[in-house]
């Protein structure tokens, strides 16, 4: 079972490094349906794999020079409030409840990122934006909800908010989501601990560690590859793990609650 994580953690980090989020959407499925975990400890897991990705996937970004650290760190200390309540809300929810809400927000990511995808070729390189607290703090509060409620990095949400809410071009989103997907990811991960959470220790090391070696894979050949047509493929997956997420929970009971 835990050899079945390095492939999968691999291929995560790759999406995570190269398009700047989405891990934590592929994560919790292979955790759950693949690694065969609870949803409660797989959420958990999930933060630990996709916190970690991005990390490593922030740091090598960062020699490019195009991450806004000022808007990153702004955007994280909203992102980190919301993240306490969706974190307490997602701890009284039950499985299929969590499942079930979790699918419209892969499908809203999926329809966002391919229409992102669709702008991507004929963008310039933008310098960071001003920071605007009143929409940082909108969208941070947000995002934090979603990545606490649902135990996700939140990247999937970040990226599309950061390029069209926030004006920023795309490899400058990308990067700096990166760095808010680590410090929020952590927050969230935290409260998820002390509420006592307990994710399998074997699986979850084996799969962040292959998935910090595919984010920096990821964050090395990112800017090499066609990134209009990486979206629209990272689209069409999150559509379709939605699909498979709603078809199991309706037909087959979803997976367990512990």
């Amino acid at each position: 079972m835990i050899a079945l994580a390095i492939p999968f953690g691999l291929v995560i980090g790759l999406v995570v490094g190269t398009v700047g989020g989405g891990g934590a959407i592929l994560a919790l499925p292979v955790l759950v349906y693949v690694l065969d975990q609870p949803v409660g400890p797989a959420s958990t897991a999930s933060l630990i794999v996709v916190a970690t990705a991005a990390a490593f996937g922030a740091t090598a970004r960062a020699r490019d020079g195009r991450i806004c650290w000022r808007l990153a760190l702004a955007f994280s200390g909203a992102a980190a409030i919301g993240s306490l309540g969706g974190a307490l809300a997602g701890a009284a929810v039950s499985a299929e409840a969590l499942v079930l809400a979790f699918i419209p927000v892969m499908a809203v990511a999926a329809v966002a990122t391919w229409q992102r995808a669709a702008t991507v070729g004929d963008e310039a390189e933008r310098p960071c934006p001003p920071l605007d607290l009143a929409r940082i703090a909108v969208a941070g509060l947000g995002v934090g909800g979603l990545t606490g409620f649902f135990g996700v990095g939140g990247g999937f949400v970040i990226v599309p908010v950061l390029t069209v809410w926030m004006g920023m071009g795309f490899q400058r989103s990308v990067a700096t989501s990166l760095v808010i997907i680590t410090l929020t990811g952590t927050v969230a991960l935290t409260v998820h601990l002390v509420a006592g959470a307990r994710p399998d220790v074997g699986v979850t090391v084996t799969l962040a560690a292959s998935t910090a070696v595919g984010a920096v894979v990821g964050s090395s050949i990112g800017g090499r590859l066609p990134q209009a047509v990486l979206g629209r493929v990272f689209a069409v997956v999150v559509a379709s793990v939605a699909v498979l997420l709603l078809l199991d929970t309706l037909f087959r009971g979803g997976p367990p609650d512990a």
